[in-house]
């Protein structure tokens, strides 16, 4: 490599930051770099490692943890699960559409980004912090998420919501979901009279003065069913199946664990990490609910006929990765 200034012999002298080739010149002493000696992909990780990482993340490992054990920086860490996180948001959106659905429960999941809503009012952030709502539609049979939605609980991301929902099903289904006022309108307006859709109402009772009502919620005394649109089956009228699907978010999603400092504190960082759980949970995460194949435990998507296998972390990464 010769010097771009006296073009004199150079020679090496380590590497930058970016993992480029350094060079200095024995005349002049300039030092300089060759940008073509660049590494395409700085984290230079194996397809094994990559898999490793979004397993432990999948199983409800820290950041920290998982670069701890396996000896890689953070930041490559939460970049690996934000690039993997992606594309499974886009192969999701376009392998799930036009599904046949029966019986169909939304609900919502809360999150926080960097600070609690709060905190956030009174310091002014903008609103990529506080308060994360995630909106979950999954079938009660097959126990598939056919949509989802990050956003703040307001009635416009509510629609955003129920458009998604839309877009994933076909034919007249059920649809259930808890009193959240804006669902009635974002409902009738993204299917208009095209669902058997009702809402559960819960009634809660007055916390006791001096109790512990800052973490545990307040017991549920009542619940009625108000019908709004079609003709819903009574019995069938129920959102526990989307309320335990929110537990296996807290209990796999290591930042939706409560009280820790391992919340998210970016919003691009927060939709990738459930992204990748919901794509883990529809195509490689056996069902202990659902039927069994040749004594193998089923997956959401082998029971909505999508796949007839069980796929590993990195066939779905694979899969994935072909959507552009």
């Amino acid at each position: 490599m010769n010097c771009p200034i006296c073009q004199s012999e150079s020679h090496k002298c380590g590497r930058n930051r970016n993992g480029s080739q350094c060079y200095r010149c024995g005349e002049c002493g300039l030092k300089f770099t060759d940008e073509s000696t660049r590494p395409i992909d700085r984290r230079r990780l194996s397809r094994d490692k990559v898999v490793m990482i979004l397993r432990m993340l999948l199983e409800g490992m820290s950041v920290r943890s998982v670069e701890r054990l396996t000896e890689v920086h953070r930041d490559t860490v939460i970049a690996t699960m934000v690039e993997a996180g992606e594309s499974c948001e886009r192969f999701m959106e376009r392998a799930i559409r036009l599904l046949p659905a029966s019986d169909v429960q939304a609900d919502e999941i809360w999150g926080f980004i960097g600070c609690k809503e709060k905190t956030k009012m009174r310091n002014g952030y903008g609103e990529d912090k506080g308060d994360a709502w995630c909106f979950v539609g999954i079938e009660r049979m097959t126990k598939l998420i056919l949509a989802w939605h990050l956003g703040k609980r307001t009635p416009g991301d509510t629609l955003e919501f129920t458009d998604k929902l839309r877009h994933a099903t076909t034919g007249r289904f059920q649809l259930s979901t808890d009193g959240f006022r804006p669902y009635k309108s974002a409902v009738r307006e993204s299917f208009g009279e095209t669902v058997d859709y009702a809402q559960l109402i819960k009634v809660y009772a007055t916390p006791e003065e001096g109790g512990p009502t800052r973490y545990s919620p307040s017991q549920v005394i009542d619940t009625y069913s108000v019908i709004q649109l079609g003709n819903p089956d009574e019995d069938r009228i129920c959102t526990s199946h989307s309320e335990r699907s929110n537990l296996s978010i807290r209990m796999a999603c290591r930042r939706m664990t409560r009280l820790t400092n391992a919340y998210s504190k970016k919003w691009q960082n927060h939709g990738a990490a459930l992204a990748l759980w919901f794509g883990y949970y529809n195509y490689c995460r056996s069902h202990e609910t659902l039927n069994e194949r040749n004594g193998v435990k089923t997956t959401p998507a082998m029971e909505s006929g999508l796949t007839d296998h069980v796929w590993t972390v990195e066939e779905l990464l694979e899969r994935a990765a072909e959507i552009q």
